[in-house]
């Protein structure tokens, strides 16, 4: 097999609307791009949703599909979407049908339910296959990208089990795992870099162990926050599994079947109790957005986690309002006390 160049030159932008099986687009020869990402962290987010508002979107649209259909209009530069039909949310197939309605090529990728193996593989293999992908390209960057993983895995030990790297940071270099920002190496140069500082701090005060839920915030800064208030987010469940923390042999497939975030929500529970006793967590956040089926997930974690919980939601604040701080420091105290 010919040696493979990652840093190759990119034919395509492919955009994501959720964690895929990435390595199938750098295999390619293009480059992901996790619209998620782009959304919130640009200064012209609020563009984004006044647009998509403006072409007719409800107001009680999820306002992550908004802003990402948002994004991809004002911004423009992606050549093609990979839409996750099952495994994500019924709003995502809509934001396909509608940007397919506008031109862009979807391409549909599904996670089976149950975690099945086989037609898992049959999925990933489909993907590649729409894009052009050899399947030893493939496995070759499955392996390409598991140093940086690594390092990932490394950035999150520090906030755990060191007690030195913030929630924001454990939150900001795990959900970027999910495109690597579009170029691994200096992924690998920018966390190799914030890790070594972080080592040599002083571990960090806050005593009281908190956990997130759900998917990535909306205001990003609940973390500082939180900290403020006493507490410290030593958890972050779906950013974490971005990073494909439970698997490190060569089969690419199994590696997405364990990645929990498309699967049944019980797969999800069992690795929250798991990392609740590792991590020696006093109590959840479950963060919920607004309009989204994944709030009725709420009854489940209550039900079969023995962990107090508090349940917070977003819209399309993008900062933490004072409602939901004053919870968030009632919740403290209470753990507190």
């Amino acid at each position: 097999m010919p040696k493979i160049d990652i840093t190759a030159t990119i034919s395509q932008r492919i955009g994501i609307t959720t964690t895929i099986p990435q390595e199938v687009i750098w295999a390619s020869g293009n480059i992901p791009v996790d619209l998620n990402n782009v959304f919130i962290s640009s200064l012209d987010k609020e563009k984004y949703l006044a647009r998509a508002y403006r072409d007719g979107f409800p107001r009680t649209s999820c306002p992550w599909i908004a802003g990402i259909y948002g994004a991809i209009q004002v911004m423009g530069g992606i050549d093609a979407l990979v839409v996750v039909m099952q495994g994500d949310c019924s709003n995502t197939h809509a934001l396909a049908e509608t940007l397919e309605d506008y031109g862009l090529r979807i391409i549909p990728f599904a996670y089976p339910y149950d975690g099945d193996y086989e037609l898992l593989e049959v999925e990933i293999r489909h993907l590649a296959d729409s894009l052009g992908a050899p399947w030893d390209y493939v496995l070759h960057y499955y392996k390409k990208l598991r140093p940086a993983r690594k390092l990932a895995a490394k950035l999150d030990e520090l906030t755990w089990k060191d007690n030195k790297a913030t929630g924001w940071e454990n939150h900001r270099w795990l959900v970027e795992t999910s495109d690597f920002g579009g170029d691994i190496r200096n992924y690998e140069k920018k966390i190799t870099t914030a890790i070594s500082e972080i080592e040599n701090r002083v571990p960090l005060p806050q005593k009281l162990r908190l956990a997130y839920v759900g998917v990535p915030p909306i205001f990003p800064d609940i973390f500082d926050e939180v900290e403020k208030m006493g507490a410290r987010i030593v958890f972050c469940e779906t950013q974490r599994q971005f990073s494909l923390p439970l698997h490190d042999d060569d089969d690419i497939v199994a590696a997405y079947t364990e990645y929990t975030y498309p699967q049944s929500i019980f797969q999800r529970i069992e690795d929250i109790k798991a990392e609740i006793t590792c991590r020696d967590i006093h109590g959840i956040i479950h963060y919920v957005q607004s309009f989204c089926f994944r709030q009725i997930e709420d009854l489940l974690f209550r039900r079969h986690l023995d962990i107090p919980i508090l349940t917070i939601e977003g819209e399309n604040n993008f900062e933490l309002d004072e409602r939901t701080r004053v919870r968030l420091e009632a919740f403290v105290k209470m753990l507190e006390d």
